[in-house]
């Protein structure tokens, strides 16, 4: 199967600029989506082989997150079950016979680090979260996870350092889930790779230059490794400042 996660930062805007010609040709079994920006019913989008799944923010033109799927799921859940948590759209989990998986837009510890403390309750929160769904059946998690985790996963690490998504704090509650029993799949196939990212800022001619960031994940539970079959990272797609990643792995859907 292939999956696909984009942040798309902003999705009335992301279909003005080919949105759906890129959603068409990728022809991905499941298509999740970060930073939808809407609220219901401000968007209309035909996808007669998919079921779509949203979860908007209680704050207008801001976070949501969607999934497209081929696959009819077992259940659906939004959020994670967490009333601090749960007003900003951020997360969608699709549960399936054999798997779960969860699209999450990660909240960004803002200008100034001024929203620092509460990612750091965050990803105490959704660690927790995704540690008790693993403990049920294998996940997969995509989105924009907001943080880059290794100084190879940015251009510029010296002058980032405690900059939003590469303070300590963040990269460190990052190293801890992973350690908990999942795998980074982009780094699992290619653990070496330089100049690979997902995410440009729109200031400084950024993209033009590969001044970017890798922020935007598949995290795979350990158990799923016999089954990952590659990860990439589709820089050649524009449309938003983030392009899309993808991942191929062999998974059954339900009977």
């Amino acid at each position: 199967m292939k999956l696909i996660s984009w942040n798309v930062n902003g999705l009335r805007a992301a279909v003005k600029h080919g949105f759906m010609t890129t959603f068409k040709q990728l022809d991905a079994d499941f298509f999740c989506v970060q930073e939808t920006k809407l609220q219901a019913g401000q968007i209309d989008l035909a996808t007669p082989d998919y079921e779509q799944y949203w979860n908007y923010a209680d704050r207008k033109g801001y976070s949501g997150t969607a999934i497209f799927t081929k696959h009819t799921p077992l259940q659906v859940t939004y959020g994670i079950g967490n009333p601090e948590h749960d007003t900003e759209g951020r997360v969608i989990t699709l549960e399936y016979a054999d798997y779960y998986l969860i699209t999450c837009y990660t909240p960004n510890s803002g200008t100034g680090l001024k929203r620092l403390a509460y990612r750091q309750t965050w990803d105490t929160a959704f660690s927790a979260y995704l540690n008790r769904l693993n403990a049920l059946k294998p996940i997969i998690l995509c989105g924009d996870l907001n943080v880059a985790h290794e100084n190879i996963d940015l251009k510029n690490w010296r002058t980032n350092h405690e900059s939003a998504g590469f303070t300590d704090a963040e990269r460190q509650a990052f190293h801890n889930l992973l350690a908990s029993g999942y795998t980074d799949t982009f780094r699992y196939f290619y653990p070496d790779q330089t100049d690979q990212y997902s995410w440009w800022s729109y200031r400084f001619h950024a993209r033009d230059t590969n001044a970017g960031w890798r922020i935007d994940y598949f995290i795979t539970a350990n158990q799923l490794a016999d089954r990952l079959i590659n990860a990439r990272i589709l820089t050649q797609v524009f449309g938003s400042d983030h392009c899309p990643v993808e991942l191929t792995v062999r998974l059954s859907p339900n009977p």
